[in-house]
């Protein structure tokens, strides 16, 4: 990929890209997508983003401007930092240069926002079972996830969008949401939140996303006496309001992405309170994350397996 200088950092999707950092829209209305500050706490959606014009505007703090505008005040740094920031490999892998010539319905890949002004773009859930597809059994596979792990935390599930029944891995959240994930589409159903596990523990432990939670459980199948709550983000942006959850337990270990958004909540957390709150990143911290580790070591295992067997 091309280095990052002003011109090409400035033509990256400000939407694509706040995604990435954690950040969804609390509401969309046509090219109008208002957020939560990502740049302060607030409870009201003032921050905009006009997709059309790849600019923003933080109404809370009368200031606006472009996507390096925007980098240099998230992260508090430089011009020359931030575009260090994006051309870490880790980082630029997750981006997206669209503008005038993108268009992402026609993504193979669709990331899907419920927050819809037109309800045919609303996730509705028909039904849902175990796990039986065999099109979801081969992508859980693919991520190095056994179909018995799987069964004991997703489910399949049946939704409409746009009009066509579609089929995926379903994994609920505490509000009865679910997050949808198959070899093609990445989205969730309404309401959108967190999954917390109470085992009645003293401990919990934190990812961003549920396939890192199948990736802990693969790993520590023998650990039989492993007693610990568990907390599935299932969006950056549920970090700060979960940190309350959190403070509950004596110990937090934090499983985030080794990415902007991940290692910057990383950091506050373990600024707060560095003796409650543990980074385990470093486990896999030449991979964007839990599950991409695994299915190294998965695949090291097996490419062993396959020498010995010859």
């Amino acid at each position: 990929m091309e280095k990052f200088n002003c011109k090409i950092a400035n033509q990256i999707d400000l939407v694509n890209y706040l995604e990435t950092l954690g950040h969804e829209p609390s509401k969309i209305k046509n090219q109008d997508y208002w957020y939560l500050s990502p740049l302060r706490n607030e409870n009201t959606p003032s921050f905009k983003v006009n997709q059309k014009l790849n600019s923003w505007y933080d109404h809370g703090i009368g200031k606006g401007g472009n996507v390096v505008d925007f980098g240099i005040e998230y992260f508090r740094c430089t011009v020359s930092e931030f575009l260090q920031h994006l051309n870490s490999n880790s980082i630029s892998s997750g981006i997206s240069l669209s503008l005038k010539n993108d268009n992402r319905e026609s993504s193979n890949l669709r990331i899907v926002n419920e927050k819809k002004d037109n309800p045919l773009d609303k996730i509705i859930i028909l039904n849902v079972r175990i796990l039986e597809n065999k099109l979801l059994m081969a992508y859980l596979d693919k991520r190095s996830i056994t179909r018995e792990i799987a069964r004991q935390h997703c489910k399949e599930v049946d939704f409409c969008l746009n009009n066509r029944k579609h089929t995926a891995i379903g994994f609920e959240n505490i509000s009865g949401g679910y997050e949808l994930r198959s070899e093609n589409f990445k989205g969730s159903s309404s309401p959108k939140d967190i999954t917390f596990i109470d085992n009645q523990a003293k401990s919990v432990v934190v990812f961003e996303g549920f396939f890192d939670y199948l990736s802990y459980k693969m790993m520590n199948q023998k650990s039989v006496n492993l007693q610990t709550n568990f907390m599935i983000l299932n969006s950056l942006s549920f970090f700060k309001k979960s940190m309350q959850l959190m403070e509950k337990h004596e110990r937090v270990d934090l499983y985030l992405d080794r990415d902007i958004g991940g290692i910057k909540c990383t950091r506050e957390a373990l600024q707060s309170d560095s003796i409650k709150y543990i980074d385990q990143s470093f486990l896999y911290e030449q991979k964007k994350d839990l599950n991409e580790w695994l299915n190294q070591e998965q695949q090291v295992k097996r490419g062993h397996n396959f020498r010995r067997s010859i």
